[in-house]
């Protein structure tokens, strides 16, 4: 038998947001590499061009990169526009830059925590959705993918304000996704929710271990019923399936990459 060698994504283009490192960087490689345009965009501009510069030496043409402050409306308005306008057409969006901070008590947490995330973490969804819908739409097929977390489904000591943006993304993309489908836009919207995953916002916790990454990951996987915390990669996969048209029936719903920690 056969099998085809087109992408499962071949002639898609993608925004992907936070993208120069951890999942997003590990979404932009699976859908590049999967067919489509991606353009990457993160506050940190160079980290953004030099992942796009390493995935157009792979394949060519297929990476534009942007400096973008999810945080500012403005920014939004205008990366989508160029983005649009650079790869022809947006059909994917991944609203996947997001920080969290550990606060153990709630006397600790503070005003400029919960602002910093509600901005980040939420807010920014909202400005996506909002800015990117009308490339959305007239793709003819599109998703978006909204990287939530399982902090956004079951509560966690010293992540009040994590807990509350991430929820709030996992409830926000469930109202996009059935006002789309009302309005007949045939954009699909979902959200992915991982658990432990081996990126950057495991710092915290790998500080609080004393700076010893294997200490802190073996304390974090106690919890999961496979034993282990998670790769980019298992996000991404999830990311391809949802942006991809396997999923042309599939919109308003959670996807859990938690190797069972929610099931227990």
């Amino acid at each position: 038998m056969t099998m085809s060698t087109v992408g499962r994504v071949a002639g898609k283009a993608a925004l992907i947001t936070g993208g120069a490192q951890g999942l997003g960087e590990a979404i932009a490689w699976m859908l590049a590499r999967e067919g489509s345009k991606v353009a990457i965009t993160d506050i940190n501009g160079a980290g953004a061009k030099d992942l796009a510069k390493r995935i157009n030496a792979e394949i060519p043409g297929a990476a534009f990169a942007y400096a973008h402050d999810v945080a500012s409306e403005a920014q939004w308005i205008d990366v989508v526009a160029r983005a649009a306008a650079d790869m022809g057409g947006l059909s994917i969006l991944v609203n996947n830059a997001g920080v969290g901070d550990v606060l153990l008590f709630v006397e600790q947490d503070t005003t400029e925590n919960w602002q910093r995330q509600y901005e980040i973490n939420l807010r920014s969804v909202m400005f996506g959705c909002k800015h990117a819908m009308p490339h959305l739409r007239a793709s003819g097929s599109a998703a978006i993918v909204n990287i939530s977390s399982i902090a956004g489904l079951a509560a966690g000591p010293g992540m009040g304000a994590y807990n509350a943006t991430k929820a709030g993304v996992w409830m926000y993309t469930k109202t996009v996704a059935l006002e789309a489908a009302k309005m007949e836009w045939n954009v699909r919207v979902n959200s992915v929710h991982p658990v432990f995953i081996k990126t950057a916002i495991l710092d915290p916790f790998i500080a609080m271990a004393g700076g010893d990454e294997a200490k802190a990951h073996e304390r974090l996987a106690r919890g999961i019923p496979l034993k282990r915390i998670g790769e980019p990669n298992d996000v991404a996969y999830c990311v391809l399936y949802l942006a991809s048209d396997e999923a042309k029936f599939v919109t308003g719903a959670e996807f859990k990459i938690d190797g069972g920690m929610t099931a227990q």
